[in-house]
């Protein structure tokens, strides 16, 4: 929902901050007060068209924002579309758009605090708000929406996923047959560089960690002689054998002797005897691991020509088929898959071609059974949404869902006994059908598409019936209604009102209105008025208490004396029952 509106140096409108609870919002006030104004500067936030002459005069800029307070199914989705453009906020429940119109031409569009394109803007805001009396910004007048409404309100959500999955596999399944029954000469190249991939990995006999291994040996390889140096004079220094050179063994066998000798006139050096004797036996078995290292290093440069020979093979295949020899293995595995399936494939595009049938078949007997009952859903909306025109004043209006398919050669086959009769027809993920609002306003002419409907208060009266019956299938949190009071009366405005106001269980409203029986219904009441401040017009919005709206309904209906206050406060009474009534049955 729409929490906070921000607008700078707009039209007549200097500065004004509205905050904007999730319930009924009703504006009014004098025409051309700038009710419509501040819708206009919604319509631009969501990326509306921006004429220069919105700025404000003597202001060089025009700034609006929007902070947004998500819901978790609206979050989910529009995270999706964030992350994709690293425009993640703070806190993923809260979504802030802004739009600045510079009057030297510049215009910056901002979601979270960052620059996004216009259409990056405008596709975020349309699932944001609904706008109704301005058609850019308006879900139902998208017809590539009219079968996520009609799926919705009729419960086939389940169908339509199910019968998605058909397709998506057999998409893979299309896909596999493009990728075998490609140029026959590209087959036969292909597997040429397969087999000789696949040969020259098994050639190698590579096995994993060998690399290391064989980097260790080169490194003693080539400090043989070094390393026979250094492993001799340890030895010597530990045990020698030179006649009369005492090595470290000696030494410590000499000093463990003589210990034993002071133990045995005074045990107090018992402990110092018994780790004398440990570091001898120790001392012992780091002379013999170095003797043996000693004895198995040797000079071998037929070995080490070996070795670097093994580690450019190694080095060769990695250029061209991983950085590791587990990569290379990997490579390796992947080429002998391929060219096992290209040698068989004949046997596999036959396997293909079958599962392609079962699965035309099979999305064909889904999507007819989904086109009938989005032929029932239809009808069942068509009458709720005529007995809802009938209540807004218009019970010469007619409305209609066409649900039509489009023949395809290379289509689903429908089974013959359906509504369709077993063609084969055009499909996607949403099934076989294609879907439209068709209305008539007025008795005698035929239903047309919404988006030619005339637009003003017929157009928004239209919409908030079908907004009344698609409540819970419409997602846009938040609904502004403008010019819906147009050409109706007192009565009719109360049926608005109540209709408006029973929208609110899914969704947030905000209503621009003149008639005091609509706006009485409004959980919340804006005062628009204008004043002249420094010889300069401006707007401004105020929030009414309990009082001030009373004087404001009866200003409404056409004069603030005591009997049309009495009026207004008997008026609110009504309408306050009647909601508590209202929300008791429906708890």
């Amino acid at each position: 929902m729409l929490a906070e509106l921000t607008i700078r140096d707009f039209a007549i409108i200097d500065e004004l901050h509205l905050t904007l609870p999730p319930t009924f919002n009703v504006l009014t006030g004098e025409t051309g007060a700038g009710k419509s104004i501040i819708v206009d500067a919604v319509s631009l936030l969501l990326g509306g068209r921006a004429p220069r002459d919105v700025i404000r005069t003597g202001a060089d800029r025009t700034l609006i924002e929007g902070i947004f307070h998500l819901g978790p199914a609206l979050q989910a989705e529009l995270d999706r579309l964030l992350a994709a453009d690293g425009l993640e906020g703070d806190d993923p429940a809260t979504l802030t758009l802004a739009r600045e119109i510079r009057r030297e031409g510049r215009n910056i569009c901002r979601v979270n605090g960052r620059a996004v394109t216009l259409s990056a803007l405008e596709a975020i805001g349309q699932r944001l708000i609904d706008i109704h009396g301005q058609s850019d910004h308006l879900s139902l007048l998208r017809v590539r929406e009219h079968i996520d409404f009609l799926d919705r309100y009729g419960g086939l959500w389940p169908q339509r996923e199910e019968l998605a999955a058909r397709v998506s596999a057999l998409r893979q399944v299309r896909q596999q047959l493009a990728d075998l029954m490609r140029d026959e000469r590209e087959l036969a190249r292909r597997v040429d560089l397969l087999e000789y991939q696949v040969q020259e990995i098994n050639a190698a006999g590579l096995v994993e960690g060998e690399e290391e291994e064989l980097r260790a040996e080169r490194t003693r390889l080539t400090n043989a002689e070094r390393l026979l140096t250094l492993a001799e004079a340890a030895y010597k220094a530990l045990y020698s054998t030179e006649e009369g050179r005492l090595g470290a063994s000696d030494l410590l066998g000499e000093a463990t002797k003589a210990l034993s000798q002071l133990v045995a006139i005074d045990s107090s050096l018992a402990e110092a005897l018994q780790a004398a004797e440990e570091l001898s036996y120790r001392l012992e078995d780091v002379a013999a691991t170095v003797r043996d290292y000693r004895d198995t290093v040797e000079y071998n440069p037929r070995r080490l020509a070996q070795v670097e020979e093994r580690l450019s093979l190694i080095h060769g295949l990695k250029r061209k088929y991983g950085d590791s020899i587990e990569e290379i293995l990997a490579f390796g595995r992947r080429a002998a898959e391929e060219l096992e399936s290209i040698t068989h494939s004949e046997e596999r595009i036959e396997e293909l071609r079958a599962q392609e049938v079962a699965l035309l078949q099979e999305i064909g007997r889904l999507g007819a059974a989904l086109s009938e009952a989005r032929s029932q859903a239809a009808e069942q909306l068509r009458a709720e949404v005529e007995r809802e025109l009938a209540d807004l004043s218009m019970e010469g209006a007619r409305f209609a869902v066409s649900i039509e398919q489009r023949q395809d050669a290379e289509g689903a086959w429908v089974p013959v006994p359906s509504r369709v009769n077993g063609r084969r027809l055009a499909f996607d993920r949403t099934g076989i059908d294609r879907v439209e609002f068709l209305i008539s306003p007025n008795v005698g002419e035929p239903v047309k598409p919404l988006a030619r409907v005339a637009s003003g208060g017929e157009t928004s009266r239209l919409m908030l019936a079908l907004k009344t019956v698609l409540s819970l299938a419409d997602e846009t949190p938040t609904l502004i209604f403008d010019e819906i009071d147009a050409g109706i009366g007192g009565r009719a405005g109360a049926v608005v009102g109540r209709k408006l106001w029973s929208l609110t269980s899914e969704h947030q409203v905000l209503c621009v209105t003149h008639l005091p029986q609509l706006a009485a219904y409004g959980d919340v009441h804006f005062r628009v008025a204008k004043a002249v401040v420094g010889q300069r017009t401006v707007a401004g919005v105020e929030l009414l208490d309990a009082e001030d709206r009373i004087a404001e309904l009866a200003a409404m209906l056409r004069a603030d004396r005591p009997e049309t206050r009495q009026s207004a406060r008997a008026m609110l009474a009504e309408i306050t029952r009647e909601k508590v009534c209202r929300a008791t049955s429906n708890g």
